[in-house]
């Protein structure tokens, strides 16, 4: 037996209330409130499939036996390949190419395992014109066009496929429940219905989801705890390179990166991003830093410009980092360099607009905005790694010794770095030369004294 019950919905961030308020109380949107209407099942309903709790030593370890993605740079952001019986949530802005890098994989994939994509917002027609301009090989890639959950789910066991693709989750309908496509409640639960199906038949599930207009996961947050891991593609209208990013994964390491390029016929793996990110001309103002994403470490150019303040308060702009970090670094170049900054503004940049939040970036920031400030190219083919500490100090960031490693692979000569626990000269057999520096004033010394 199950009975309708009337409730409350944030369409933002998924609160549920009794009552309707104009305002919701937890993410402060307004008119984001929706009624609907959610069946209550029965407390007598049977339990199918239950299990008695076991300890650790009764359960047998197996090895997880992971399977291609078709993309070395997508098999990187899961951690190594997609684990069957996972649910991995791809999101974007409209048009970023989410349909067209799982397209391409699942056709990559079909070669050697079943799959189906289920296509909830395209024709059948629509998807071939896609899969056409693609340039795709495959023949076995079986395509499902169908809004309806349970026909969804019937056609999924139907064809047992080994990996499964919803394109998208807000265009699904379960027809059980009175709300509408796309809202809180049916995102929810035809994702918690299609989860379990991939649990219990060991089948690995891709779900597309599509963005809000803050740029959260439309779902929004429940979405993102019910599946194993959530990955996110960037980019931008203007430039044609592509950035997927692991935001949760529980087979491998959070905030991986992977980058494609967007060429006529679907996305391109890019195997070296130091070309994007990087200009090897040595000029005032612009810095190298080995920054990490994941267990990636890749070079960013970093840019600054600064230049005579007209206003009373001078201006503080960034690309790619943090203004709070700018505002923090300032005020260490001001209190421990001896250098007055009130009287200019001050642009910071990153290579390719790449958003960085490793803070081992902020020496590279700071020597950048010295060397612009001089007017003096900073040392060549060099690069600057480390966190500045509020008293000046230059402080070790995550590893290092890694970042150091990709240096010497791209052919940088020098590299300054804090103070190393272990002599690594004999490791790199003098291929680099590493510079150990304490403090703030050190590094500008060394970087800037030409």
């Amino acid at each position: 037996m199950s009975s309708k019950l009337s409730t409350f919905i944030c369409q933002n961030c998924g609160t549920e209330t009794s009552q309707y308020f104009g305002k919701c109380l937890s993410c402060n949107s307004w008119n984001s409130i929706v009624e609907e209407m959610k069946s209550k099942r029965s407390k007598n309903q049977d339990i199918k499939n239950s299990q008695k709790a076991i300890p650790f030593n009764e359960i047998s370890s197996k090895k997880i036996s992971r399977f291609t993605s078709g993309f070395n740079e997508f098999d990187r952001v899961l951690g190594g390949g997609i684990v069957p019986g996972s649910v991995v949530l791809l999101g974007g802005e409209p048009g970023i190419g989410k349909s067209t890098i799982v397209l391409q994989s699942a056709g990559k994939i079909s070669l050697n395992e079943k799959v189906l994509y289920v296509t909830a917002e395209e024709s059948l027609e629509q998807v071939k014109i896609r899969w056409e301009r693609l340039d795709q090989k495959s023949i076995d890639l079986k395509i499902f066009a169908e809004t309806n959950l349970y026909l969804i789910i019937e056609e999924i066991k139907r064809v047992n496929p080994c990996f499964a693709i919803i394109d998208s989750i807000q265009a699904i309908h379960n027809h059980e429940m009175e709300s509408s496509q796309g809202s809180v409640s049916q995102v929810r639960e035809c994702s918690s219905e299609l989860q379990n199906l991939a649990k219990q038949n060991n089948i690995a599930l891709l779900i597309i989801g599509h963005v809000t207009k803050d740029g959260a996961l439309a779902g929004p947050k429940t979405l993102e705890h019910l599946v194993d891991v959530v990955i996110n593609f960037e980019g931008d209208k203007i430039s044609s390179h592509r950035l997927l990013r692991s935001i949760k994964n529980r087979f491998g390491s959070t905030f991986e990166i992977g980058i494609f390029e967007m060429l006529e016929k679907g996305l391109k793996e890019v195997k070296n991003p130091t070309s994007i990110f990087t200009n090897k001309e040595n000029i005032s103002g612009v810095t190298t830093t080995i920054t990490n994403e994941g267990t990636r470490p890749f070079a960013v150019d970093i840019q600054a410009l600064v230049n005579k303040t007209f206003y009373s308060n001078p201006r503080r702009t960034t690309t790619g980092i943090s203004i709070n970090r700018l505002h923090q670094i300032l005020a260490v170049i001001e209190k421990h360099v001896g250098i007055k900054l009130a009287e200019f503004d001050c642009y910071i940049a990153t290579g390719g607009g790449f958003e960085i939040n490793d803070p081992s970036s902020d020496l590279g920031v700071a020597i950048s905005i010295l060397s612009s400030l001089k007017n003096i190219p900073p040392l060549a083919n060099s690069s600057f790694i480390g966190e500045l500490g509020l008293s000046g100090q230059v402080r070790k960031s995550n590893n290092l010794r890694a970042k150091i490693e990709e240096a010497a692979r791209l052919g940088i000569k020098n590299v300054i770095v804090p103070i190393l626990d272990e002599d690594l000269n004999d490791h790199f057999q003098n291929s680099i030369n590493i510079k150990e520096i304490s403090n703030i004033k050190e590094a500008v010394k060394y970087a800037l004294s030409q």
